[in-house]
Protein backbone atom coordinates (compact mmCIF):
# COMPACT_ATOMS: atom_id res chain seq x y z
CA UNK A 1 0.00 0.00 0.00
CA UNK A 2 2.85 2.34 0.84
CA UNK A 3 4.62 1.53 -2.44
CA UNK A 4 1.40 2.13 -4.43
CA UNK A 5 0.99 5.52 -2.78
CA UNK A 6 4.59 6.52 -3.56
CA UNK A 7 4.19 5.33 -7.17
CA UNK A 8 1.07 7.48 -7.54
CA UNK A 9 2.86 10.50 -6.08
CA UNK A 10 5.45 10.09 -8.87
CA UNK A 11 2.72 11.53 -11.13
CA UNK A 12 3.50 14.97 -9.70
CA UNK A 13 7.05 15.33 -11.08
CA UNK A 14 6.17 13.40 -14.28
CA UNK A 15 3.27 15.73 -15.16
CA UNK A 16 5.07 18.87 -13.96
CA UNK A 17 8.13 18.21 -16.16
CA UNK A 18 6.02 17.16 -19.16
CA UNK A 19 3.90 20.32 -19.01
CA UNK A 20 7.09 22.38 -18.81
CA UNK A 21 8.46 20.54 -21.92
CA UNK A 22 11.28 19.07 -19.79
CA UNK A 23 11.22 15.69 -21.52
CA UNK A 24 14.46 14.28 -20.14
CA UNK A 25 13.54 14.99 -16.53
CA UNK A 26 10.01 13.64 -17.14
CA UNK A 27 11.48 10.45 -18.65
CA UNK A 28 13.62 9.85 -15.58
CA UNK A 29 10.63 10.15 -13.24
CA UNK A 30 8.51 8.07 -15.63
CA UNK A 31 11.12 5.27 -15.42
CA UNK A 32 10.95 5.46 -11.62
CA UNK A 33 7.17 5.21 -11.84
CA UNK A 34 7.29 2.21 -14.19
CA UNK A 35 9.69 0.41 -11.80
CA UNK A 36 7.26 1.20 -8.96
CA UNK A 37 4.34 -0.20 -10.99
CA UNK A 38 6.24 -3.44 -11.69
CA UNK A 39 7.20 -3.79 -8.02
CA UNK A 40 3.60 -3.11 -6.96
CA UNK A 41 2.31 -5.73 -9.41
CA UNK A 42 4.87 -8.34 -8.25
CA UNK A 43 4.23 -7.74 -4.56
CA UNK A 44 0.46 -7.66 -5.11
CA UNK A 45 0.60 -11.14 -6.68
CA UNK A 46 2.65 -12.47 -3.76
CA UNK A 47 0.37 -10.88 -1.17
CA UNK A 48 -2.80 -12.16 -2.89
CA UNK A 49 -1.43 -15.71 -3.02
CA UNK A 50 -0.49 -15.46 0.66
CA UNK A 51 -3.97 -14.07 1.40
CA UNK A 52 -5.61 -17.08 -0.25
CA UNK A 53 -3.36 -19.39 1.80
CA UNK A 54 -4.45 -17.57 4.98
CA UNK A 55 -8.11 -17.86 3.90
CA UNK A 56 -7.72 -21.63 3.47
CA UNK A 57 -6.02 -21.80 6.88
CA UNK A 58 -8.93 -19.88 8.43
CA UNK A 59 -11.38 -22.39 6.94
CA UNK A 60 -9.36 -25.39 8.11
CA UNK A 61 -8.37 -24.27 11.61
CA UNK A 62 -11.55 -22.27 12.22
CA UNK A 63 -13.85 -25.20 11.48
CA UNK A 64 -11.56 -27.50 13.45
CA UNK A 65 -11.66 -25.16 16.48
CA UNK A 66 -15.43 -24.84 16.16
CA UNK A 67 -15.78 -28.63 15.99
CA UNK A 68 -13.57 -29.12 19.06
CA UNK A 69 -15.54 -26.56 21.06
CA UNK A 70 -18.92 -27.93 20.03
CA UNK A 71 -17.67 -31.41 20.93
CA UNK A 72 -17.03 -30.17 24.48
CA UNK A 73 -20.54 -28.72 24.96
CA UNK A 74 -23.17 -30.60 26.99
CA UNK A 75 -25.35 -32.88 24.86
CA UNK A 76 -28.40 -30.89 25.89
CA UNK A 77 -27.06 -27.92 23.90
CA UNK A 78 -27.86 -29.66 20.61
CA UNK A 79 -31.36 -28.33 20.01
CA UNK A 80 -32.70 -27.98 16.42
CA UNK A 81 -32.18 -24.20 16.57
CA UNK A 82 -28.57 -24.48 17.77
CA UNK A 83 -27.81 -27.21 15.25
CA UNK A 84 -29.17 -25.06 12.39
CA UNK A 85 -27.08 -22.10 13.59
CA UNK A 86 -23.98 -24.31 13.79
CA UNK A 87 -24.58 -25.62 10.26
CA UNK A 88 -24.94 -22.08 8.89
CA UNK A 89 -21.78 -20.87 10.67
CA UNK A 90 -19.65 -23.85 9.66
CA UNK A 91 -20.58 -23.39 6.00
CA UNK A 92 -21.56 -19.86 4.94
CA UNK A 93 -20.23 -18.09 8.05
CA UNK A 94 -16.71 -19.52 7.78
CA UNK A 95 -16.65 -18.82 4.03
CA UNK A 96 -17.46 -15.14 4.68
CA UNK A 97 -14.62 -14.94 7.20
CA UNK A 98 -12.14 -16.77 4.96
CA UNK A 99 -12.73 -14.35 2.08
CA UNK A 100 -11.41 -11.46 4.21
CA UNK A 101 -7.72 -12.43 4.04
CA UNK A 102 -8.21 -14.12 0.66
CA UNK A 103 -9.86 -11.26 -1.25
CA UNK A 104 -10.63 -8.24 0.94
CA UNK A 105 -7.75 -7.26 3.23
CA UNK A 106 -5.20 -6.62 0.44
CA UNK A 107 -7.27 -4.06 -1.56
CA UNK A 108 -8.80 -2.68 1.65
CA UNK A 109 -5.46 -1.99 3.37
CA UNK A 110 -4.12 -0.60 0.10
CA UNK A 111 -7.18 1.64 -0.09
CA UNK A 112 -6.49 2.93 3.43
CA UNK A 113 -2.70 3.40 3.21
CA UNK A 114 -2.46 4.83 -0.33
CA UNK A 115 -4.60 7.95 0.43
CA UNK A 116 -2.43 8.65 3.50
CA UNK A 117 0.67 8.82 1.26
CA UNK A 118 -1.18 11.03 -1.24
CA UNK A 119 -2.31 13.19 1.70
CA UNK A 120 1.34 14.00 2.50
CA UNK A 121 1.86 15.01 -1.15
CA UNK A 122 -1.22 17.26 -1.00
CA UNK A 123 0.21 19.02 2.06
CA UNK A 124 3.43 19.59 0.12
CA UNK A 125 1.51 21.16 -2.79
CA UNK A 126 -1.01 23.19 -0.77
CA UNK A 127 -1.43 23.26 3.01
CA UNK A 128 -5.13 24.17 2.84
CA UNK A 129 -5.92 21.22 0.55
CA UNK A 130 -3.95 18.94 2.85
CA UNK A 131 -5.90 20.15 5.87
CA UNK A 132 -9.26 19.58 4.13
CA UNK A 133 -8.20 16.06 3.13
CA UNK A 134 -6.97 15.39 6.68
CA UNK A 135 -10.24 16.57 8.24
CA UNK A 136 -12.22 14.53 5.69
CA UNK A 137 -10.65 11.21 6.70
CA UNK A 138 -12.11 10.90 10.25
CA UNK A 139 -15.46 12.21 8.94
CA UNK A 140 -15.48 9.48 6.29
CA UNK A 141 -14.62 6.87 8.93
CA UNK A 142 -17.56 8.13 11.04
CA UNK A 143 -19.93 7.80 8.05
CA UNK A 144 -18.67 4.26 7.32
CA UNK A 145 -19.21 3.24 10.97
CA UNK A 146 -22.70 4.79 10.95
CA UNK A 147 -23.76 2.88 7.83
CA UNK A 148 -22.32 -0.32 9.29
CA UNK A 149 -24.41 0.10 12.44
CA UNK A 150 -27.45 0.91 10.28
CA UNK A 151 -27.28 -2.52 8.62
CA UNK A 152 -26.07 -4.63 11.53
CA UNK A 153 -29.47 -5.75 12.86
CA UNK A 154 -30.84 -6.44 9.36
CA UNK A 155 -27.79 -8.56 8.57
CA UNK A 156 -28.15 -10.62 11.75
CA UNK A 157 -31.87 -11.15 11.07
CA UNK A 158 -31.16 -12.31 7.52
CA UNK A 159 -28.54 -14.85 8.63
CA UNK A 160 -30.86 -16.16 11.36
CA UNK A 161 -33.68 -16.63 8.82
CA UNK A 162 -31.23 -18.30 6.42
CA UNK A 163 -30.32 -20.81 9.15
CA UNK A 164 -34.03 -21.40 9.88
CA UNK A 165 -34.71 -22.03 6.20
CA UNK A 166 -31.85 -24.52 6.03
CA UNK A 167 -33.30 -26.36 9.03
CA UNK A 168 -36.78 -26.42 7.46
CA UNK A 169 -35.38 -27.80 4.18
CA UNK A 170 -33.70 -30.71 5.97
CA UNK A 171 -36.87 -31.29 8.00
CA UNK A 172 -38.99 -31.20 4.81
CA UNK A 173 -36.79 -33.88 3.20
CA UNK A 174 -36.68 -36.14 6.26
CA UNK A 175 -40.37 -35.98 7.22
CA UNK A 176 -42.03 -36.56 3.84
CA UNK A 177 -44.03 -39.57 5.02
CA UNK A 178 -45.63 -37.59 7.85
CA UNK A 179 -46.14 -34.46 5.74
CA UNK A 180 -47.76 -36.34 2.86
CA UNK A 181 -50.00 -38.27 5.22
CA UNK A 182 -51.52 -35.01 6.39
CA UNK A 183 -51.00 -32.72 3.41
CA UNK A 184 -51.39 -34.85 0.26
CA UNK A 185 -49.02 -35.01 -2.69
CA UNK A 186 -47.53 -31.55 -2.13
CA UNK A 187 -45.79 -32.95 0.92
CA UNK A 188 -46.79 -30.12 3.29
CA UNK A 189 -44.71 -27.24 2.04
CA UNK A 190 -46.39 -24.69 4.34
CA UNK A 191 -43.62 -24.54 6.97
CA UNK A 192 -40.90 -24.47 4.34
CA UNK A 193 -42.71 -21.73 2.37
CA UNK A 194 -43.12 -19.67 5.54
CA UNK A 195 -39.38 -19.96 6.29
CA UNK A 196 -38.45 -19.00 2.71
CA UNK A 197 -40.90 -16.07 2.81
CA UNK A 198 -39.29 -14.87 6.06
CA UNK A 199 -35.84 -15.11 4.51
CA UNK A 200 -37.03 -13.25 1.39
CA UNK A 201 -38.55 -10.45 3.51
CA UNK A 202 -35.39 -10.05 5.60
CA UNK A 203 -33.32 -10.24 2.39
CA UNK A 204 -35.33 -7.42 0.81
CA UNK A 205 -34.93 -5.31 3.95
CA UNK A 206 -31.19 -5.99 3.92
CA UNK A 207 -30.94 -4.99 0.24
CA UNK A 208 -32.80 -1.72 0.89
CA UNK A 209 -30.57 -0.80 3.82
CA UNK A 210 -27.43 -1.91 1.99
CA UNK A 211 -28.34 0.28 -1.00
CA UNK A 212 -28.95 3.21 1.36
CA UNK A 213 -25.66 2.60 3.20
CA UNK A 214 -23.68 2.27 -0.04
CA UNK A 215 -25.25 5.48 -1.34
CA UNK A 216 -24.34 7.35 1.86
CA UNK A 217 -20.75 6.05 1.72
CA UNK A 218 -20.25 7.08 -1.91
CA UNK A 219 -22.00 10.41 -1.32
CA UNK A 220 -19.65 11.17 1.60
CA UNK A 221 -16.56 10.39 -0.52
CA UNK A 222 -17.87 12.45 -3.45
CA UNK A 223 -18.67 15.35 -1.10
CA UNK A 224 -15.04 15.26 0.02
CA UNK A 225 -13.96 15.24 -3.64
CA UNK A 226 -16.24 18.19 -4.48
CA UNK A 227 -14.89 20.24 -1.55
CA UNK A 228 -11.28 19.61 -2.55
CA UNK A 229 -12.13 20.45 -6.17
CA UNK A 230 -13.75 23.78 -5.23
CA UNK A 231 -10.83 24.81 -3.01
CA UNK A 232 -8.34 23.82 -5.70
CA UNK A 233 -10.24 25.88 -8.31
CA UNK A 234 -10.26 28.97 -6.07
CA UNK A 235 -6.65 28.92 -4.88
CA UNK A 236 -4.84 27.45 -7.84
CA UNK A 237 -6.63 29.09 -10.69
CA UNK A 238 -4.04 31.77 -11.64
CA UNK A 239 -3.67 32.78 -15.31
CA UNK A 240 0.08 32.15 -15.56
CA UNK A 241 1.44 28.88 -16.88
CA UNK A 242 2.94 27.69 -13.54
CA UNK A 243 -0.37 28.21 -11.75
CA UNK A 244 -2.20 26.18 -14.42
CA UNK A 245 0.38 23.39 -14.18
CA UNK A 246 0.06 23.35 -10.38
CA UNK A 247 -3.75 23.30 -10.68
CA UNK A 248 -3.73 20.39 -13.13
CA UNK A 249 -1.26 18.34 -11.07
CA UNK A 250 -3.27 19.00 -7.90
CA UNK A 251 -6.53 17.88 -9.54
CA UNK A 252 -4.89 14.64 -10.65
CA UNK A 253 -3.59 14.09 -7.11
CA UNK A 254 -7.03 14.82 -5.61
CA UNK A 255 -8.52 12.21 -7.94
CA UNK A 256 -5.84 9.69 -6.84
CA UNK A 257 -6.72 10.50 -3.20
CA UNK A 258 -10.44 9.81 -3.74
CA UNK A 259 -10.32 6.62 -5.87
CA UNK A 260 -8.96 4.29 -3.12
CA UNK A 261 -11.51 5.70 -0.65
CA UNK A 262 -14.32 4.70 -3.03
CA UNK A 263 -12.87 1.16 -3.00
CA UNK A 264 -12.90 1.20 0.81
CA UNK A 265 -16.55 2.34 0.76
CA UNK A 266 -17.38 -0.56 -1.57
CA UNK A 267 -16.03 -3.11 0.92
CA UNK A 268 -18.15 -1.87 3.84
CA UNK A 269 -20.94 -4.40 3.10
CA UNK A 270 -18.49 -7.31 3.05
CA UNK A 271 -16.93 -6.18 6.33
CA UNK A 272 -20.32 -5.73 7.96
CA UNK A 273 -21.42 -9.23 6.95
CA UNK A 274 -18.17 -10.73 8.22
CA UNK A 275 -18.51 -8.80 11.48
CA UNK A 276 -21.99 -10.28 12.00
CA UNK A 277 -20.61 -13.78 11.40
CA UNK A 278 -17.74 -13.12 13.84
CA UNK A 279 -20.26 -12.00 16.47
CA UNK A 280 -22.35 -15.15 15.95
CA UNK A 281 -19.22 -17.28 16.09
CA UNK A 282 -18.09 -15.55 19.28
CA UNK A 283 -21.49 -16.21 20.87
CA UNK A 284 -21.05 -19.90 20.11
CA UNK A 285 -17.51 -19.97 21.51
CA UNK A 286 -18.72 -18.08 24.61
CA UNK A 287 -21.12 -20.91 25.47
CA UNK A 288 -19.28 -22.66 28.33
CA UNK A 289 -17.86 -26.09 27.66
CA UNK A 290 -18.88 -28.84 30.04
CA UNK A 291 -16.22 -28.83 32.79
CA UNK A 292 -13.88 -31.82 32.82
CA UNK A 293 -12.00 -32.90 35.97
CA UNK A 294 -8.22 -32.51 36.14
CA UNK A 295 -7.87 -35.96 37.74
CA UNK A 296 -10.86 -38.10 36.62
CA UNK A 297 -12.30 -40.64 39.05
CA UNK A 298 -13.54 -44.14 38.19
CA UNK A 299 -16.89 -45.58 39.35
CA UNK A 300 -16.70 -48.38 41.90
CA UNK A 301 -19.80 -50.32 40.75
CA UNK A 302 -23.03 -49.99 38.76
CA UNK A 303 -25.01 -48.08 41.38
CA UNK A 304 -26.79 -44.78 40.66
CA UNK A 305 -27.72 -42.12 43.22
CA UNK A 306 -29.37 -38.69 43.10
CA UNK A 307 -28.83 -36.49 46.15
CA UNK A 308 -31.06 -33.43 46.58
CA UNK A 309 -31.15 -32.77 42.84
CA UNK A 310 -32.65 -29.52 41.62
CA UNK A 311 -32.71 -28.78 37.88
CA UNK A 312 -34.38 -26.42 35.42
CA UNK A 313 -33.82 -26.01 31.68
CA UNK A 314 -34.43 -22.26 31.78
CA UNK A 315 -33.95 -19.89 34.75
CA UNK A 316 -37.05 -17.99 33.63
CA UNK A 317 -39.27 -21.08 34.05
CA UNK A 318 -40.11 -23.31 37.05
CA UNK A 319 -37.65 -26.07 37.90
CA UNK A 320 -38.35 -29.52 36.46
CA UNK A 321 -36.82 -31.39 39.41
CA UNK A 322 -37.01 -30.12 43.00
CA UNK A 323 -34.93 -31.90 45.62
CA UNK A 324 -35.03 -35.41 44.14
CA UNK A 325 -33.34 -38.19 46.16
CA UNK A 326 -33.00 -41.62 44.55
CA UNK A 327 -30.82 -44.67 45.21
CA UNK A 328 -30.51 -47.50 42.68
CA UNK A 329 -28.54 -50.56 43.78
CA UNK A 330 -26.15 -52.20 41.31
CA UNK A 331 -27.81 -54.96 39.28
CA UNK A 332 -31.32 -53.84 40.29
CA UNK A 333 -34.19 -52.64 38.10
CA UNK A 334 -35.96 -49.35 38.76
CA UNK A 335 -39.08 -48.24 36.93
CA UNK A 336 -39.72 -44.49 36.59
CA UNK A 337 -43.38 -43.62 36.18
CA UNK A 338 -45.34 -40.39 36.15
CA UNK A 339 -47.38 -38.09 33.97
CA UNK A 340 -45.94 -36.48 30.83
CA UNK A 341 -43.68 -33.59 31.78
CA UNK A 342 -43.08 -34.86 35.32
CA UNK A 343 -39.31 -35.10 34.75
CA UNK A 344 -38.72 -38.80 33.99
CA UNK A 345 -36.57 -38.22 30.88
CA UNK A 346 -34.77 -35.38 32.67
CA UNK A 347 -33.62 -37.82 35.38
CA UNK A 348 -32.08 -40.10 32.71
CA UNK A 349 -30.44 -37.13 30.98
CA UNK A 350 -28.84 -35.98 34.22
CA UNK A 351 -27.51 -39.48 34.95
CA UNK A 352 -25.92 -39.50 31.46
CA UNK A 353 -24.76 -35.91 32.07
CA UNK A 354 -26.56 -34.32 29.15
CA UNK A 355 -26.73 -31.37 31.57
CA UNK A 356 -25.22 -30.58 34.96
CA UNK A 357 -27.55 -30.28 37.96
CA UNK A 358 -28.35 -26.84 39.39
CA UNK A 359 -28.11 -28.09 42.98
CA UNK A 360 -27.25 -31.45 44.52
CA UNK A 361 -25.28 -34.27 42.91
CA UNK A 362 -25.68 -37.27 40.58
CA UNK A 363 -23.44 -40.21 41.45
CA UNK A 364 -22.57 -43.26 39.35
CA UNK A 365 -20.71 -46.01 41.17
CA UNK A 366 -20.37 -43.73 44.18
CA UNK A 367 -18.61 -41.01 42.15
CA UNK A 368 -20.08 -37.63 41.14
CA UNK A 369 -20.52 -37.66 37.35
CA UNK A 370 -18.80 -34.25 37.27
CA UNK A 371 -15.66 -35.91 38.66
CA UNK A 372 -15.50 -38.41 35.76
CA UNK A 373 -14.16 -37.95 32.26
CA UNK A 374 -16.70 -38.09 29.44
CA UNK A 375 -15.17 -41.34 28.16
CA UNK A 376 -15.40 -43.05 31.58
CA UNK A 377 -19.04 -42.08 32.09
CA UNK A 378 -19.96 -43.12 28.53
CA UNK A 379 -18.29 -46.51 29.02
CA UNK A 380 -20.44 -47.20 32.11
CA UNK A 381 -23.78 -46.14 30.64
CA UNK A 382 -25.72 -47.44 27.66
CA UNK A 383 -28.95 -45.77 26.56
CA UNK A 384 -32.07 -46.61 24.60
CA UNK A 385 -33.85 -43.43 23.56
CA UNK A 386 -37.51 -42.92 22.76
CA UNK A 387 -36.55 -41.50 19.34
CA UNK A 388 -34.06 -43.82 17.66
CA UNK A 389 -31.57 -42.26 15.23
CA UNK A 390 -29.70 -44.37 12.69
CA UNK A 391 -26.67 -43.26 10.72
CA UNK A 392 -26.36 -43.76 6.99
CA UNK A 393 -24.84 -47.21 6.48
CA UNK A 394 -25.84 -50.84 7.00
CA UNK A 395 -27.83 -52.39 9.83
CA UNK A 396 -24.62 -54.03 11.06
CA UNK A 397 -22.78 -50.68 10.99
CA UNK A 398 -25.46 -49.10 13.16
CA UNK A 399 -25.46 -51.92 15.72
CA UNK A 400 -21.64 -51.90 15.90
CA UNK A 401 -21.67 -48.24 17.01
CA UNK A 402 -22.29 -49.69 20.47
CA UNK A 403 -19.07 -51.71 20.32
CA UNK A 404 -16.99 -51.29 17.13
CA UNK A 405 -14.64 -54.16 17.97
CA UNK A 406 -17.49 -56.67 18.62
CA UNK A 407 -17.29 -60.07 16.93
CA UNK A 408 -19.94 -61.27 14.47
CA UNK A 409 -21.24 -63.69 17.10
CA UNK A 410 -21.70 -60.87 19.63
CA UNK A 411 -23.43 -58.74 17.02
CA UNK A 412 -25.83 -61.56 16.06
CA UNK A 413 -26.60 -62.27 19.73
CA UNK A 414 -27.50 -58.60 20.39
CA UNK A 415 -29.57 -58.52 17.19
CA UNK A 416 -31.46 -61.63 18.30
CA UNK A 417 -32.09 -60.24 21.80
CA UNK A 418 -33.53 -57.02 20.37
CA UNK A 419 -35.74 -58.77 17.80
CA UNK A 420 -33.70 -57.59 14.82
CA UNK A 421 -33.34 -61.18 13.50
CA UNK A 422 -36.90 -61.08 12.15
CA UNK A 423 -36.12 -57.90 10.16
CA UNK A 424 -32.86 -59.33 8.82
CA UNK A 425 -34.45 -62.60 7.67
CA UNK A 426 -36.86 -60.88 5.28
CA UNK A 427 -34.31 -58.49 3.77
CA UNK A 428 -32.28 -59.78 0.78
CA UNK A 429 -29.00 -58.33 2.07
CA UNK A 430 -29.65 -59.13 5.73
CA UNK A 431 -27.39 -57.20 8.12
CA UNK A 432 -25.72 -55.56 5.11
CA UNK A 433 -28.95 -53.74 4.17
CA UNK A 434 -28.54 -49.95 3.89
CA UNK A 435 -30.81 -48.08 6.32
CA UNK A 436 -30.73 -44.70 4.48
CA UNK A 437 -30.18 -41.27 6.02
CA UNK A 438 -31.58 -41.25 9.55
CA UNK A 439 -32.89 -44.80 8.93
CA UNK A 440 -35.41 -43.52 6.38
CA UNK A 441 -35.71 -46.93 4.64
CA UNK A 442 -36.97 -48.66 7.78
CA UNK A 443 -40.12 -48.30 9.85
CA UNK A 444 -40.12 -46.61 13.25
CA UNK A 445 -40.36 -49.96 15.04
CA UNK A 446 -37.48 -51.40 13.01
CA UNK A 447 -35.29 -48.40 13.80
CA UNK A 448 -36.08 -48.78 17.48
CA UNK A 449 -35.12 -52.46 17.54
CA UNK A 450 -31.77 -51.70 15.86
CA UNK A 451 -31.16 -48.95 18.45
CA UNK A 452 -31.93 -51.45 21.24
CA UNK A 453 -29.49 -53.97 19.72
CA UNK A 454 -26.84 -51.21 19.63
CA UNK A 455 -27.35 -50.54 23.35
CA UNK A 456 -27.28 -54.24 24.25
CA UNK A 457 -24.07 -54.82 22.28
CA UNK A 458 -22.31 -52.07 24.25
CA UNK A 459 -22.65 -54.21 27.40
CA UNK A 460 -22.25 -51.27 29.82
CA UNK A 461 -23.01 -51.95 33.53
CA UNK A 462 -25.86 -49.37 33.55
CA UNK A 463 -28.70 -49.35 30.99
CA UNK A 464 -31.06 -46.36 30.75
CA UNK A 465 -34.27 -47.11 28.85
CA UNK A 466 -36.61 -44.28 27.79
CA UNK A 467 -39.90 -45.89 26.66
CA UNK A 468 -38.04 -48.26 24.33
CA UNK A 469 -41.13 -50.31 23.44
CA UNK A 470 -43.38 -47.36 22.57
CA UNK A 471 -42.99 -47.83 18.78
CA UNK A 472 -43.17 -51.66 18.77
CA UNK A 473 -46.01 -54.10 18.24
CA UNK A 474 -47.22 -56.45 20.99
CA UNK A 475 -44.97 -59.34 19.91
CA UNK A 476 -41.81 -57.23 19.92
CA UNK A 477 -42.81 -55.50 23.13
CA UNK A 478 -42.95 -58.92 24.73
CA UNK A 479 -39.53 -59.81 23.28
CA UNK A 480 -37.94 -56.63 24.69
CA UNK A 481 -39.63 -57.18 28.06
CA UNK A 482 -38.11 -60.68 28.16
CA UNK A 483 -34.70 -59.19 27.28
CA UNK A 484 -34.96 -56.72 30.17
CA UNK A 485 -35.97 -59.57 32.47
CA UNK A 486 -32.86 -61.54 31.45
CA UNK A 487 -30.68 -58.49 32.16
CA UNK A 488 -31.96 -58.15 35.75
CA UNK A 489 -29.16 -58.85 38.15
CA UNK A 490 -26.55 -58.48 35.39
CA UNK A 491 -26.95 -54.77 34.77
CA UNK A 492 -28.39 -51.80 36.59
CA UNK A 493 -31.62 -50.98 34.75
CA UNK A 494 -33.47 -47.65 35.02
CA UNK A 495 -36.55 -47.84 32.81
CA UNK A 496 -39.20 -45.30 31.87
CA UNK A 497 -42.15 -47.46 30.91
CA UNK A 498 -45.93 -47.47 30.74
CA UNK A 499 -46.25 -51.22 30.09
CA UNK A 500 -47.62 -52.87 33.22
CA UNK A 501 -45.56 -56.03 32.60
CA UNK A 502 -42.33 -53.98 32.55
CA UNK A 503 -43.23 -51.95 35.63
CA UNK A 504 -44.35 -55.03 37.58
CA UNK A 505 -40.99 -56.80 37.32
CA UNK A 506 -39.01 -53.81 38.69
CA UNK A 507 -37.29 -54.05 42.07
CA UNK A 508 -38.50 -50.55 42.89
CA UNK A 509 -41.02 -48.19 41.34
CA UNK A 510 -40.35 -44.45 41.56
CA UNK A 511 -43.25 -42.06 40.90
CA UNK A 512 -42.39 -38.52 39.81
CA UNK A 513 -44.99 -35.82 40.37
CA UNK A 514 -44.55 -32.02 40.21
CA UNK A 515 -40.76 -32.33 40.27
Amino acid sequence: GLLCGLTLVCLVPVLTHLLRDETDAASGWLLVQLIGVLLCWTLRRRVEKAGIAVGIAVLRTGRHALGEHVGSLPIGWFTPANTARLNHLASQGMMELAQLPAHVFTPLLGGVITPLVVLVALFALDVQLGLIALIALPLLVAVFLLTTRLNQHADQTFHQHAADTSQRMVEFAQAQSVLRAFNGEQGGTRFLEQAIAQQQASGRQLIRLTALASGLNVWAVQACFATLLLVAAQHLGGADRESLIAALVTLVLINRFIDPLLDVAGYSDVLRGARAQLAALQTMFDYPAQPQPATPATPLDGSVELRGVHFGYDPAHPQVLKGVDLAVAPGSMTALVGASGSGKSTVLRLIARFFDVGEGAVLVGGVDVRAMSGETLASHISQIFQDAYLFQGTIADNIRIGKPEASDAELLHAAHQAGVSEIVERLPLGLDTQVGEGGARLSGGERQRIAIARALLKDAPILLVDEATAALDAENQAAITETLARLRGKRTLIVIAHQLSTVAMADQIVVLDDG
